[in-house]
């Protein structure tokens, strides 16, 4: 079965930047994004907006066992291995990345109820950039201080690349905060930056993906058990 990964780990600033250069190839891996994490809401010019200590790594994968190969024989992916990550199975996408062009608009029915995994990957118009912080900040906080969830960060590759990750209590949850339907201070955040990029696109490309949590591994900051349960 394929397989999807989000891992998080704290490495050397040289580690991390060989792996934004050049992601890494392994047997099994199909597709591998490498980003250096941002705080959420972090202020534009701030050590804070692209941190070289810490790593996220957004990856395909052909079946579990070519992970776990991975996490034991490659070079990163025992650095990777030290930290945490989730395996995770793909259920929706809103648009579509170049990237991954076979994935289905949907695959298999869900339970409201359930936990989720939200990742967003996008391609930056670099004119637009100013416009997309304007109105991305917003959305950032709203969903780093939101009740539904239990882990929220971004992340970025240099020049054009960034990425969202959030996990979710429940998918109502999430689907409630980006209609706006939150009792959240300015519940709309979220709902006003799509009507927004609708008017004008900030993204070369732009998709959103939705994962069922399957299984999560080793720490974050000290943190386990993070996928609710």
């Amino acid at each position: 079965m394929t397989i999807f990964t989000f891992h998080l780990a704290e490495l050397r600033p040289a580690t991390t930047a060989r792996a934004l250069w050049k992601p890494p190839s392994t047997p099994g891996l199909r597709y591998a994004e490498c980003l250096a994490l941002m705080r959420l809401g972090a202020p534009t010019v701030s050590p804070d907006r692209m941190q070289l200590r810490r790593m996220a790594m957004f990856a395909r994968w052909e079946d579990e066992a070519a992970v776990e190969t991975f996490l034991a024989e490659h070079p990163l992916g025992r650095e990777m291995g030290a930290g945490w990550h989730v395996r995770m199975e793909f259920l929706r996408r809103w648009s579509k990345l170049a990237a991954l062009p076979d994935l289905p608009a949907r695959a298999g029915e869900w339970d409201p109820a359930e936990p989720v995994v939200a990742v967003t990957l996008a391609r930056m118009r670099l004119l637009e950039v100013p416009r997309f912080l304007k109105w991305g900040k917003p959305v950032e906080r709203l969903v780093r201080d939101h009740p539904g969830t239990t882990l929220a960060l971004a992340a970025m590759r240099p020049p054009r690349t960034i990425s969202t990750f959030s996990i979710w209590r429940s998918i109502q949850q999430m689907e409630e905060m980006v209609h706006g339907h939150t009792a959240v201070p300015d519940p709309d955040r979220h709902a006003a930056a799509m009507v927004e990029r609708r008017r004008r696109d900030f993204h070369h490309e732009f998709a959103t993906f939705r994962f069922r949590p399957l299984s999560e591994h080793g720490s974050w900051q000290s943190r386990t058990e993070i996928i609710p349960r």
